[in-house]
This record gives C-alpha cells, sequence and structure tokens, in this order.
C-alpha cells in the first residue's frame, strides 16, 4: 500500500463553454496565446470559433496547424519557432490526442535547451527541466479519446528509430481545461469509435493494473461504463450531444486514472503506431480482446465482479463479446495483418514493445515471448 498520487487541473464542462476561452486563457497569463492544432483542423469552424473568441476578448492569437497525426521532432521545432517569432506567451492546445500533445511540448519546450528526448518519462529525467520561461497552457479537446488535456505528458515519434517517447514534467500539466462536447458534434464515425476505444482502453487498463491507486480504480471503473454505454450511441448519432458528453468526461477520466498503469494494449500498439502510423485508439481496440484473453488468469475476478455495474453479462466472457462486437459494430479491422502489420516485422516490434514503459503496469509479466505471442494472437 504505497503510491505517488496526483490529481488533475481546474476543468470548466458543458455544452457552450469554449465562449469561456478568452477569459480562461487571460486568467492563465496570457495576452498573445499560440493556438496550436493538427492540420486536419486548420481550416475547421471550430478552430476558426476558438480563435475569434479569443480575438473577440481582447487577447492576440495567433494559429499553428503543422501538426502530424503523430507529431514528430519536425512539428516540435517548428511550434517552438513559431511561438517565438510571433512573440506568444501561453499556448492554446486543441484538437485530439496529436495537437494536444504538441501543444504543451511547444510551451515546454520554449525553455529548454536540452534536446527533447533528455525528458523521456524515465526515472528522473523529468528533474533535468528548466522551469523559468515554461509557457502557460489552456488544453481544449475536441475528440474523446486521449485525456492529454488533463495530464502531465506528451507522446513525441522519434523518427529515426521509429519510437513513441512519452516525454514528461508535471509543468506539462494544462493550468485549465475546457471540455465542451459541442466541439466533438462534427467528428466523423469512424473517429468517434477510434478515439472512444481509447479513452475504453485507458480505463481498462488502469482497472487491471496491479499497482496499489484506489482513487485512479474508482474513476476507472466509472470511465469504463461510461464509454461502454455512450460510445455506441455517440457512434450512431454524432448529435447526440449526452453521449458525446459523457464521452469527453469518460476521456478525461481514463487519463486521470491511468496513473495506476497502463499495460499490454498500450505496449502493442505504441510500436505499431510508431512504425505503420496507425491510429492509436483504433490499434488499442484491435488489439484488446488478445490482451484481454493473454491478462485472463490475472483479472477475471476482478472484471467479472465489475460486469454488472458496468451493465454486461456474462462477466469476464461478457465483457470479451461486447468489446468484440462494438469491434464489429464500428467496422475495424479485424486484426493487426488487416491493419498492414507484417509478420516478419514481429521480431522487431517486439523489442519495441519489451522497452515501453506501459509493459509495467501489466497485471501479467512480460517478457519477449510473451509480447511475441501476444502480437501473433492479435494478428
Amino acid at each position: 500500500m504505497r503510491g505517488d498520487w496526483s490529481y488533475p487541473t481546474a476543468i470548466r464542462f458543458g455544452a457552450g463553454r469554449i465562449a469561456e476561452l478568452a477569459e480562461v486563457a487571460r486568467a492563465a497569463g496570457m495576452a498573445r496565446p499560440l493556438l496550436v492544432t493538427d492540420r486536419g483542423l486548420a481550416g475547421a469552424e471550430i478552430t476558426a470559433r476558438a480563435t475569434e473568441v479569443l480575438r473577440g476578448g481582447g487577447l492576440g492569437a495567433g494559429l499553428f496547424a503543422e501538426v502530424d497525426a503523430n507529431p514528430v521532432q519536425a512539428n516540435l521545432a517548428a511550434g517552438v519557432e513559431a511561438f517565438r517569432a510571433g512573440g506568444h506567451d501561453g499556448v492554446v492546445a486543441f484538437g485530439g490526442g496529436s495537437g494536444l500533445d504538441l501543444g504543451k511540448l511547444v510551451a515546454f519546450m520554449v525553455a529548454q535547451h536540452r534536446p527533447v528526448w533528455d525528458f523521456e518519462d524515465v526515472g528522473d529525467w523529468w528533474t533535468r527541466a528548466e522551469l523559468e520561461g515554461i509557457a502557460p497552457i489552456v488544453a481544449v479537446p475536441t475528440t474523446a479519446g486521449t485525456g492529454s488535456e488533463v495530464g502531465r505528458a506528451g507522446v513525441l515519434t522519434r523518427v529515426e528509430s521509429h519510437e513513441k517517447k512519452i516525454i514528461f514534467h508535471p509543468r506539462l500539466l494544462p493550468a485549465a481545461v475546457i471540455c465542451d462536447p459541442e466541439l466533438t458534434l462534427g467528428l466523423p464515425p469512424a473517429l468517434t469509435a477510434g478515439t472512444g476505444m481509447d479513452a475504453l482502453a485507458h480505463c481498462l487498463e488502469a482497472f487491471c493494473s496491479p499497482h496499489f491507486h484506489p482513487m485512479s480504480q474508482g474513476i476507472a471503473l466509472e470511465g469504463m461504463r461510461l464509454a461502454l454505454t455512450y460510445l455506441p450511441r455517440a457512434f450512431a448519432d454524432g448529435a447526440d450531444i449526452e453521449a458525446r458528453g459523457q464521452m469527453m468526461a469518460a476521456a478525461a477520466m481514463g487519463a486521470v486514472a491511468f496513473q495506476k498503469g497502463l499495460g499490454a494494449i498500450h505496449a502493442l500498439s505504441h510500436p505499431v503506431g510508431a512504425v505503420y502510423g496507425t491510429h492509436h485508439g483504433t490499434t488499442n481496440a484491435v488489439v484488446m480482446p488478445a490482451v484481454l484473453r493473454f491478462n485472463r488468469p490475472a483479472v477475471e475476478a476482478r472484471l467479472t465482479e465489475a460486469a454488472p455495474y458496468l451493465g454486461v453479462a456474462g462477466g469476464f466472457d461478457g465483457l470479451l463479446a461486447r468489446v468484440e462486437e462494438m469491434n464489429a459494430a464500428f467496422g475495424f479491422p479485424s486484426g493487426l495483418g488487416a491493419m498492414g502489420v507484417q509478420r516478419e516485422d514481429l521480431p522487431r516490434l517486439t523489442e519495441m514493445a519489451l522497452a515501453d514503459p506501459s509493459c509495467g503496469g501489466n497485471p501479467v509479466p512480460l517478457d519477449a515471448p510473451g509480447l511475441h505471442a501476444l502480437f501473433e494472437a492479435a494478428m
């Protein structure tokens, strides 16, 4: 019974609350924020609306959207340059996981002289950071998936090694968050499903992690219930504002809960995404059934006990069947092979997965043979 616990920041939650963005940014100390988002949202109506709110509130806002779906160091370098060139004093991280992560990392790296890789989530590497000059961050998610808006880390792909690296520092936690489900109404069904399954994976893995964290355990349980209940509704009817809002809550809850640990779902999906460029949440969903089967000896009792609260009949088998039914209903690939993963790459992917920090939270200890078998089962 020993752990290090941290809980998140101020969140303004509710439909229409994007109207408060200028007020929130000003309270965070910004006069000239840089809105960072991904290329797909650069010309979107919701991005224009956010920019108008900032300018209408008397703030001089800039826009940076050179962000890939899986952000890389070149995106980060360009963002830092844009921040400095524009004389900005804060970042509004806007979008899905890529925009949120990259925006947070821009705000952090404007103060650093070391390479970003020196702040990977390894031991106490975060203590290397220079604190003076780290810019304040306001986060505005437009998907219900990663929960990066309440996280103290950002994911960045290292192109040279095809590795997704988790960059960690407490100051990456945004000063404030606006969760407005209206911003997610235009999200296409496929992205609704993929990002939503990422939220479910966060909650599921945190719930199954063996580490001691009762607060995260409770949040993970409720987050699973919300995702299992409301994701099918949001997928079927993108205008269902209640389902959209509940999924935004589940996403934030998942990112809070996974302080307790992640596991093999993420250990497998991180290298696949880094090498093949697959969508992270969709990859999580595709490997989830194989991981559940692998972890069954350690988690069956716990998930069977939780199943009635989750609204699932049949205990562990019922939950596994529900995940597989949702994957099929969402039109996801039937396995990693259908996503383009080549069997000859499995040894390399296994090596990368073994080095992923998510391994440490899996309820069944992971080694190279076990991970290779998991990849085979997920193909």
